[in-house]
């Protein structure tokens, strides 16, 4: 199959971050990518500019698309059933999980991912490494469930997602099938005690030693 023609919904949710929507939401706007995609923010209840800053780029990006997630809804799970809003949105069979303390190193970048991903698997795990990306996948959701486990786990508040390295499992996006797309949010944001987060840990340590990926160049 042609990647190529692969089209696209890149979810992204956001909590009082402004500046980081200001700043590096472009680079997911302006990628030069031969089919459809569609950036989809959710916000997450935000108190800061974040919504004006949102409308100021939607007027400027017809490809940006906006949603949020009701003030009702005070759950800590929130990032959880923000992603939930943005699936139901979404438009493509393909949905990319990203967040904004990351942005895309260069303008080809979604190009570089979707011509490499193994559209056979359900799930791929994608990291931003200095010689380019590595996607790690995953032929069925549950295969993954220690990675998403360990770096989406239950947290009392917004989980701050710094850039982490691939042998800790501390991915910077996932590609999934819009279709398993609902199967993948059950396993986010569950409560693990410290004794099994630290098993959870040595597990993925073990099995990305050995892992097979695929890395493509920037």
């Amino acid at each position: 199959m042609d990647n190529r023609n692969q089209s696209v919904s890149v979810l992204i949710t956001v909590h009082d971050q402004a500046q980081e929507i200001r700043e590096k939401l472009p680079t997911y706007l302006t990628q030069h990518y031969e089919s459809d995609y569609e950036v989809i923010v959710i916000d997450e209840m935000s108190t800061d500019e974040g919504a004006d800053v949102l409308q100021q780029l939607r007027d400027e990006y017809p490809n940006l698309r906006t949603t949020f997630l009701p003030k009702s809804n005070r759950t800590t799970q929130r990032r959880k059933y923000a992603l939930s809003i943005g699936v139901k949105a979404s438009g493509y069979e393909w949905i990319i999980i990203s967040d904004l303390h990351n942005e895309m190193p260069s303008e080809d970048t979604l190009q570089h991912i979707i011509e490499a991903m193994d559209t056979d698997a359900d799930l791929t795990l994608g990291y931003f490494t200095k010689k380019g990306i590595k996607l790690h996948p995953f032929a069925y959701i549950d295969e993954a469930h220690y990675h998403i486990m360990n770096a989406e786990r239950k947290l009392d508040s917004v989980y701050d997602r710094p850039h982490h390295s691939f042998i800790w499992g501390h991915y910077d996006f996932i590609i999934v099938k819009r279709e398993q797309a609902y199967n993948l949010l059950n396993l986010f944001q569950q409560k693990l005690s410290f004794g099994s987060l630290i098993l959870v840990r040595l597990k993925l340590f073990f099995k990305n030693l050995f892992a097979s990926t695929i890395t493509a160049s920037l």
